[in-house]
């Protein structure tokens, strides 16, 4: 599998801990599943930027998707397709980073508890 692990920044971090407050939501995966998908929803191509992901949050590509871990990978890859992007390891990687971190700062300024969650779903884009 191209990932195997998934780390956050130091800032992704601190963004979480907001969430984990505003929301309840305990667990890291949770947020971070969310946060993906937020930012897959985008039209937009996350900006190319050099993310260093040197947090203590660190967790399994299992642990992040769960038993849905095929579902979240095609979901990555039909995207990168969408954007005319090579489906390489190393750019599923970093396209992987790089939207879970817009997604993070996505959720951290737009969400102010847990229904703010399911609202950011069903208003229209």
């Amino acid at each position: 599998m191209a990932i195997d692990h998934v780390y956050v920044s130091e800032k992704g971090k601190k963004q979480l801990s907001k969430l984990k407050t505003k929301t309840g939501i305990q667990q890291w995966n949770h947020l971070c599943r969310w946060a993906f998908c937020l930012s897959l929803q985008e039209k937009t191509v996350p900006p190319l930027e050099d993310i260093n992901t040197d947090s203590s949050i660190d967790m399994s590509w299992q642990t992040f998707a769960g038993e849905y871990h095929e579902v979240y990978l095609a979901l990555l890859k039909t995207r990168m397709l969408n954007d005319r992007l090579s489906g390489d390891d190393e750019n599923l990687k970093l396209y992987f980073k790089i939207h879970l971190h817009r997604g993070i700062s996505y959720l951290v300024t737009q969400v102010e508890g847990v229904a703010g969650l399911f609202e950011l779903y069903i208003k229209p884009r």
